[in-house]
């Protein structure tokens, strides 16, 4: 079986961890194979949302551990791990289409951070969420990297000092996740909120995702002069003509994504 499937529902792409005996585990093959996939939807002007799920009864539990046990195990090992992860997680931000994270199950340790890197996430009624590292002797520093930037400092240091399951509930109101649904909506719900974003211009999402990015770590003059910089190349842009005069000629918007 292959490590991540990829599916292609009109303008969604669907990558999909395939080791569900495994829970899921981030093994090189799977990060290798994740990163693959992205590359793919990058260069595929026909995708517009990515998503992201988890096959079997959890959506990730993190690092496969089977990698990072034995003496005959070295740095060169681990940091060849970690590195794998740090690209693919940052591969999520600098890929042109928004992704969504679709959980159920648990996330845990780098699961939790795949959640936390992904743009948007949606979960299901019972979904649990944990840094559990400092349970086994291993605190979780690479999950800490997006988990702070997405709940804050409080929030992220309990869960990386507790290592305790955080519920769907608690999730939503710490910003990790977005949204909550039932199991059996899950997939349509997912679905249904990448279509109303896949409607937009394939450019404005893109250009729009990475001027986020850009700009959330400046402060706060400095994010205004990147932002207003931003906003002039926008308004020069085809599809902001296009969506701006559609907008006061009354009628829907003809994209030319660019």
């Amino acid at each position: 079986m292959e490590p991540v499937l990829f599916e292609k529902d009109g303008p969604i792409g669907w990558l999909t961890l395939n080791r569900p005996k495994n829970r899921n585990a981030l093994s090189l093959e799977v990060m290798n194979a994740m990163q693959n996939k992205l590359n793919m939807c990058a260069k595929d002007e026909d995708i517009r949302v990515v998503v992201i799920r988890g096959s079997g009864p959890a959506f990730c539990a993190g690092h496969d551990l089977k990698e990072m046990v034995g003496a005959h195990y070295d740095a060169h090992h681990f940091r060849k791990i970690f590195t794998v992860c740090s690209d693919m997680m940052q591969a999520l931000h600098k890929l042109p289409q928004p992704v969504i994270a679709q959980v159920h199950g648990i996330a845990t340790a780098g699961g939790l951070q795949l959640v936390a890197a992904c743009d948007l996430a949606i979960a299901e009624n019972g979904t649990r969420f944990s840094t559990p590292g400092v349970k086994i002797g291993l605190f979780c520093s690479t999950p800490m990297v997006p988990l702070v930037r997405a709940i804050g400092r409080r929030r992220a240091m309990d869960m990386l000092l507790t290592g305790r399951f955080v519920s769907t509930e608690e999730a939503e109101r710490f910003g990790l996740i977005n949204r909550i649904t039932t199991t059996d909506k899950l997939a349509e719900e997912t679905r249904n909120w990448a279509m109303e974003i896949a409607q937009y211009s394939r450019f404005t999402l893109a250009f729009g995702k990475q001027a986020f990015y850009n700009q959330i770590d400046l402060d706060e003059p400095a994010a205004y002069n990147y932002a207003a910089d931003a906003m002039v190349v926008g308004c020069l842009a085809a599809d902001a003509q296009e969506g701006m005069a559609a907008f006061l000629e009354k009628r829907q918007p003809m994209w030319k994504h660019k």
